[in-house]
């Protein structure tokens, strides 16, 4: 029987305080974002002893490096920070559908974590024929040693990440017999064991899976009129583990092993405009397209079910923002920059509103969203950091502090979309200008 509070022997309180105090406290956890999304791909932040609320100040900036152009996001590992850039004489602030060609250098660059100082730098000549020619589009990603690069021309590379050297590279349009797309490359490789996969080509080849260490071709699948802008997605279903690929003209899943197609299901977007990596929702698999195209399938034991597709007024098309899902629901970015939270199987837009953006959403409205814990940290194309909560029953916003200067324009005002990176409780985001690293511990 437990003793009243008040007849409690203080030695003995002491003494099991005192042993308390000798046992080991739990470690906090901290974690690098090797590649796009994060460790796990999925813009999850796992990292604990973070800000609340920004200090007056503003939160602390631990350093700031110049860089050139670019639409990548930093990769972080083992104390190095990567990310690509275009350094070029040329107008870089051209849009939309028009294409104007301009010659530059793209460049690999490998940075201190702690400091901002360059470490190393890889770079090459290359002949931009794409629209919004501003830099790179893809994240780099670091697997151990090793470091891919993915340029907006399709220039692939394999870099040493202690030296820079190069290993190996794949030139994507002369090796498959393509062009790049109006954007650009912009899919982000997938690392699977000991594959790299990436989104290559046309005719000869929409995906295409690499030996990660010689930069060999292991199997090649599937065809498209356009490369489409949509990234290698692995997804488990039935217990088994699937690769899927959005094109212009469809999806399909295929074997990791082997390439295999394992189903395919006809689907278009306007302008091959198919931007986001599919999301799974329990049993269902979304895709949405530019102009509302969109659709949803049902997973199962073969090919899929068509739930719906290009269903009006329903879904997320989303741009520049990978959608996030959590709560059952789909949180995104609309093609028309209101943030959304969408209900599947059905659909329905639970609620919409400008989020960080404001009450006047703008086309293209671009905000990165990352979870952590029971909040979600989100930079905003205006340059600044929001922590927000969302749920079923809406939007709140905690906090903001204002990061980096827009650079770059689009539909006529400033922007900078750059998707950031967070680690060992700091976040590291750029520009068109600088990239910069700022502390984001209690």
């Amino acid at each position: 029987m437990l003793r009243p509070a008040s007849r409690q022997c203080p030695l003995a309180v002491s003494i099991v305080a005192l042993y308390a105090g000798l046992l080991p406290t739990p470690l906090a956890v901290a974690d690098d974002w090797p590649q796009w999304m994060g460790p796990s791909r999925d813009n999850v932040w796992r990292e604990d002893g973070l800000l609340d609320t920004f200090p007056a100040a503003g939160p602390k900036v631990l350093w700031r490096t110049a860089i050139a152009g670019g639409y990548a996001g930093p990769a972080i590992a083992a104390g190095r920070v990567f990310v690509t850039d275009y350094v070029t004489d040329a107008d870089v602030k051209v849009a939309n559908f028009e294409r104007k060609a301009s010659t530059g250098t793209e460049r690999v660059l490998c940075l201190d974590e702690a400091t901002g100082k360059v470490l190393w730098k890889h770079e090459y000549p290359v002949t931009y024929t794409i629209a919004y020619p501003a830099g790179p589009r893809c994240t780099p990603t670091v697997d151990g040693d090793r470091v891919y690069a993915l340029g907006a021309e399709g220039n692939l590379c394999c870099l040493n990440v202690a030296d820079g050297n190069l290993l190996w590279s794949r030139d994507l349009k002369a090796d498959y017999d393509t062009k790049a797309a109006l954007w650009g490359w912009a899919s982000h490789p997938l690392v699977d064991g000991d594959r790299l996969v990436c989104v290559v080509g046309t005719e000869m080849a929409h995906a295409v899976a690499f030996d990660k260490r010689t930069g060999k071709e292991i199997w090649r699948a599937g065809k498209a009129p356009e490369q489409g802008y949509s990234p290698p997605t692995m997804i488990e279903t039935g217990g088994k583990k699937q690769i899927v690929f959005t094109k212009p003209d469809g999806i399909y899943a295929v074997e990791p092993a082997t390439g295999q197609i394992l189903w395919e299901s006809p689907y278009n977007a306007d302008n091959g405009s198919i931007i986001m990596a599919p999301v799974q929702v329990g049993e269902y698999l979304y895709v949405g397209g530019y102009q509302e195209k969109n659709l949803l399938l049902k997973l199962g034991p073969d090919k899929p079910e068509v739930i719906w597709r290009n269903k009006p007024k329903h879904g997320v098309s989303a741009v520049n923002v990978q959608p996030f899902v959590a709560d059952g629901l789909i949180y995104g970015f609309h093609e028309k920059g209101d943030l959304r939270a969408v209900a599947i199987p059905s659909g329905e837009v639970v609620w919409k509103g400008g989020g960080p953006l404001g009450e006047r959403p703008q086309g293209s409205g671009t905000t990165f969203i990352v979870r952590q814990a029971d909040r979600y940290w989100m930079f905003a194309e205006t340059g600044d950091l929001v922590i927000a909560k969302m749920s079923p029953a809406g939007y709140s916003e905690i906090d903001r502090a204002h990061l980096l200067e827009p650079t770059n324009t689009a539909f006529g005002r400033n922007v900078v979309w750059c998707s950031p990176a967070y680690a060992n409780r700091s976040i590291v985001v750029r520009n068109d200008k600088e990239i910069v690293r700022v502390s984001l511990a209690r």
